[in-house]
C-alpha cells in the first residue's frame, strides 16, 4: 500500500484514477487546484505524487519543480496531453520520474505507479509480510498469527503493514498520522494509541507479546529479530 497524492483538474479522470488506485488497496488523497496541493505537500508526506501538467494555480511542472526544490524525496507521474519531446523533457527536467501521455489506459497507470513505488524511500513492492508468526497478504486483506485469521478494521490493517514494511524503525504518533491516515481524515495521536491496543490485543498468542513495541516518549515499531 502506498500513500498516493492525486492531483488533477478534470473531474472524470479524477476518480477514474483514485477508483483504480483504491481498488490496488492505495491510500489516496485528491487535489484539483495546484496551489492548494503545494500547501498540502508542505504538512504531508507521500510516496507517489501523480500531477496533471495543466493545473490551476500552480502548474503539474511548477508543483513537481517547487517540491523537488523543498527536498521532496516522492516519486512523481506527470500526466499531460503534451507528446511532444521538449514537453517531456521539460517535465522530467522538473523532478518528475516519470510521464505518461493521455488518453492513457489505466492498467498502465496503475503499472507504473507499482515501479514507481518500488523507487521510493518506502519498499512496497511485497504483498505478503511476514514477520515472527504473523503474516500479512495484502491482495487478500487477511492478517494470520500462526496461521489463524484475526479480523482487523481497516485502519489497523494498514497501520501494521506500515509498521510491517519498516520493521525495526520507530516512528511518533504524528508520524504514524502523516503516512498512514488521509489529511482530510480527522485524526488525533490518541487515535494512534488506541489503534495499537487494539493490534497488540489482536495479535498477541499462547502468552507471547506481540510484534509491536512501544518506544517510550519516542513511538511505536515492528520488532524483527531476523532482520538484518
Amino acid at each position: 500500500m502506498a500513500k498516493i497524492l492525486v492531483v488533477e483538474d478534470d473531474p472524470q479522470i479524477l476518480k477514474v484514477v483514485t477508483d483504480c488506485l483504491k481498488i490496488d488497496h492505495h491510500t489516496v488523497e485528491t487535489e484539483e487546484d495546484g496551489a492548494i496541493a503545494l500547501e498540502k505537500l508542505r504538512l504531508f508526506e507521500y510516496d507517489v505524487l501523480i500531477f496533471d501538467w495543466n493545473l490551476p494555480g500552480v502548474s503539474g511542472v511548477d508543483l513537481c519543480r517547487e517540491y523537488r526544490n523543498r527536498g521532496g524525496k516522492g516519486s512523481v507521474l506527470m500526466l499531460t496531453a503534451n507528446t511532444t519531446i521538449s514537453n517531456k523533457e521539460e517535465g522530467l527536467g522538473s523532478g518528475a520520474d516519470d510521464y505518461l501521455t493521455k488518453p492513457f489506459e489505466v492498467r498502465e497507470l496503475v503499472a507504473r505507479v507499482k515501479a514507481l513505488a518500488r523507487r521510493s524511500s518506502v519498499a512496497l513492492t511485497a504483498n505478503i509480510l511476514k514477520v515472527g508468526d504473523v503474516m500479512l497478504d495484502r491482495d487478500k486483506f487477511c492478517v494470520t498469527v500462526n496461521d489463524e485469521p484475526i479480523k482487523l478494521v481497516p485502519k489497523e490493517f494498514a497501520l501494521l503493514e506500515f509498521l510491517m514494511r519498516h520493521r525495526n524503525i520507530v516512528f511518533s504518533a504524528d508520524a504514524l498520522l502523516s503516512r498512514v491516515w488521509k489529511a482530510e481524515e480527522d485524526a488525533s495521536p490518541e487515535i494512534i494509541r488506541t489503534h495499537i491496543k487494539n493490534l497488540r490485543r489482536k495479535l498477541e498468542r499462547d502468552g507471547k507479546p506481540s510484534i509491536i513495541e512501544t518506544v517510550y516518549g519516542v513511538g511505536y515499531k515492528v520488532v524483527d529479530t531476523n532482520a538484518g
